[in-house]
């Protein structure tokens, strides 16, 4: 497995973590967990996306 694959599986255990998290924040009824649940994947799906550009410009996927 090369660099690039590693860091893109990375970006998607974080990205299935944070929806986890937002599962978790609604099962315990916390309205700021859940909205903060929502933005970590926003972020996290727009910097892995980012990624996935600069590497396939780059050749490496």
């Amino acid at each position: 497995m090369n660099r690039a694959k590693f860091v893109m599986a990375i970006y998607a255990l974080a990205a299935v973590l944070a929806m986890c998290s937002i599962g978790y924040s609604v099962a315990a009824s916390s309205v700021f967990g859940a909205i903060a649940g929502i933005v970590a994947t926003c972020v996290i799906f727009m910097t892995a996306f980012k990624m996935k550009r600069k590497l396939r410009m780059q050749g490496l996927l």
